[in-house]
């Protein structure tokens, strides 16, 4: 049987480190990509320990030259991909939208926006050797009009420019590379509210439960769905 190969950004920590450990244990061959190598290569040394095929990549997707560099180790040693797993994002400013300079949202947008295009664009001719090809966005549901607008959800965040635009944005992103790429499974997904250092760990979901989706849409088959957006549940809406 023939490994499935995969690479996850912003791996070290939180929802990405869950996903390697839970595709590994899988059986799968995982490049655990993260900015920072001491604790890149310190997740992926755990998890060797542990028996698993994780091997550390250093990638920061603000930077073109380090995308470049990753997606050259990956072919030197794999020789291809099938699944991508675009999972490294920031918070951005929590300043009201009236209050937030344009500068302000240049991070969050480089990380969040540019970050996965860079990233997607470098690993396509790899993503085309495989027979399967796979690409997971990791979104959020406050990227989408439909959460944000339910009344529902009133009053339960407060209006902020950078986070939700670019999870909006990264939305968008994936209809247009499904579009564009059909011989590629390309969905977006919903983690849910996850106890995560990007809110502080007040989420009330596990990380475990946060990746349910992620690896739902990573390990489906070459009949599953694309251009599509999901959480833990199902598909959800846009």
């Amino acid at each position: 049987m023939t490994t499935t190969i995969a690479l996850v950004t912003g791996a070290n920590k939180g929802l990405g480190r869950e996903t390697v450990r839970r595709l590994a244990e899988a059986g799968w061959q995982v490049f655990l990509a993260a900015r920072d190598t001491a604790r890149g290569e310190a997740a992926a040394a755990e998890f060797i320990a542990a028996g698993l095929d994780v091997r550390f990549v250093a990638l920061d997707v603000t930077s073109g030259e380090s995308v470049a560099a990753a997606a050259d180790l990956v072919k030197a040693t794999a020789g291809r991909l099938d699944v991508l797993i675009n999972n490294a994002a920031i918070g951005g400013p929590r300043t009201a939208p009236s209050e937030t300079e344009p500068d302000e949202l240049r991070e969050v947008f480089e990380t969040n926006v540019f970050g996965p295009i860079r990233v997607t664009n470098a690993f396509v001719p790899l993503l085309r050797l495989s027979d399967h090809p796979r690409i997971v966005m990791v979104s959020s549901s406050v990227g989408t009009i439909a959460m944000i607008t339910d009344p529902k959800w009133s009053g339960l965040l407060p209006p902020a420019l950078g986070y939700p635009s670019t999870k909006a944005a990264l939305n968008m992103l994936t209809v247009m590379y499904a579009s564009e790429l059909g011989e590629m499974k390309v969905n977006a997904i919903d983690p849910g509210y996850t106890a995560t250092d990007l809110n502080g760990h007040s989420g009330f979901q596990t990380v475990t439960e946060g990746t349910d989706a992620v690896v739902a849409v990573a390990t489906a088959d070459a009949d599953g769905p694309t251009g599509g957006f999901f959480d833990r549940t199902g598909a959800a809406p846009w």
